[in-house]
């Protein structure tokens, strides 16, 4: 990478911060580990984002790609109304469960009506399900989504699968390898008793965290075509899929399972989904889709923030064979689509690696700092 073209777009780098750039620091804070989602930013990023920003709170905040909802919660803290989209239902879904109000003491009323003697109820799972849970998991979740499915208020009932959702990941046999999920036999604690446990630290959760009064939403959407009124937004802290060709559906499969009765629709194409034969900045045909997909992305951003607003996108390069440098990409894209670009702050670097052990380049992930 030419050093003119770094200064150009006045890259810096803060090592320090590598770590917010993940979902670690969330699983130490209250609700935001309720779901966890590997891919994700830290609510401390977004808070630090929001601070560089000096964000007005009368105005709201976009996230495209709003994951597990990280940047929706850290609104709500602040009070500043947000709006996020995700094409994967079980996002959507978390995001929502995580972003409302709740009372403890009615957590633990509804929680008191459960069935306490587990008798054995058969069902029929798919072969996923056989895999990554034990036969006795398998017939404490049937059991525990029969009660939850009886709980009349919706927001509640929501809560309490997502629970389930939690407390079955902690006892799967399941682990997230890239794009695929493997699976390892161990000796996994009862899943009703695991229920138990994160419910009652759910419940704690929700009189620990104080959200103030603002507008929040997560809604089924696709960042390329947001619906959205022209210039409505006032700032974007998002985080999009990184050129690895990932399929979100199938690493989240397990998760998606337990929420197909909800009538969310399914992930019909993600960015960089579907190849295109045209040519794009001299990329290789790999990436081209990817990044023709985040030219449009981009592009809304553009056509749905206010004038002077700020856009900060989380994003990873690429290796396809080659090093992708995603940041300058997407920088100069962005610079093409109107906006300036203030600043890439660089967070983390790391080897690519072919056939596991041969060091092939070194990939960034870097912070990008936009304002129209």
């Amino acid at each position: 990478m030419p050093e003119d073209c770094t200064k150009s777009l006045g890259m810096e780098e803060r090592p320090e911060w590598a770590e917010l750039a993940t979902f670690v620091p969330n699983k130490r804070a209250p609700v935001y580990n309720w779901f966890y989602y590997k891919e994700g930013f830290s609510r401390d990023l977004v808070m630090k984002i929001l601070d560089m920003f000096q964000h007005n709170a009368e105005m709201p905040v976009l996230d495209p790609f709003c994951g597990s909802g990280t940047t929706l919660l850290a609104c709500r803290e602040l009070g500043i109304d947000s709006i996020g989209f995700d094409v994967l239902p079980v996002s959507v879904f978390a995001s929502d469960v995580k972003t409302r109000n709740y009372d403890a003491g009615e957590i633990r009323r509804i929680y008191a009506g459960f069935r306490k003697k587990f008798e054995k109820l058969d069902r029929e799972y798919p072969p996923l399900m056989k895999r990554a849970f034990s036969k006795y998991a398998l017939q404490d979740i049937s059991l525990l989504m029969r009660d939850i499915m009886k709980i009349e208020d919706e927001k509640y009932r929501n809560f309490f699968l997502l629970a389930l959702i939690n407390a079955s990941m902690k006892c799967s046999y399941a682990r997230k390898d890239g794009g695929a999920i493997k699976t390892r036999i161990w000796k996994a604690p009862p899943l009703r008793i695991m229920f138990r446990h994160v419910l009652k630290r759910m419940a704690k959760d929700t009189e620990k965290i104080e959200f103030k009064a603002c507008m929040t939403s997560a809604e089924a959407g696709d960042a390329r075509r947001l619906g959205l009124e022209d210039e409505s937004v006032g700032s974007v802290i998002t985080s999009p899929p990184y050129l690895n060709n990932i399929d979100y559906t199938k690493v989240y499969a397990i998760e998606e399972f337990f929420i197909q009765s909800k009538g969310l629709p399914p992930l019909r194409s993600y960015i960089g989904s579907r190849m295109s034969e045209e040519s794009f900045m001299d990329l290789p045909p790999a990436a081209v889709s990817y990044f023709l997909d985040m030219k449009k992305v981009i592009g809304e951003m553009h056509r749905v923030c206010m004038k002077g607003a700020n856009v900060g996108i989380v994003i990873g390069n690429g290796f396809t064979g080659e090093v992708i440098d995603s940041d300058i990409i997407l920088a100069k894209i962005a610079e093409d689509m109107g906006f300036s670009v203030e600043k890439i702050i660089v967070l983390n670097k790391r080897f690519a690696l072919v056939e596991r052990t041969k060091k092939s380049g070194v990939l960034r992930e870097s912070l990008l700092l936009l304002r129209k």
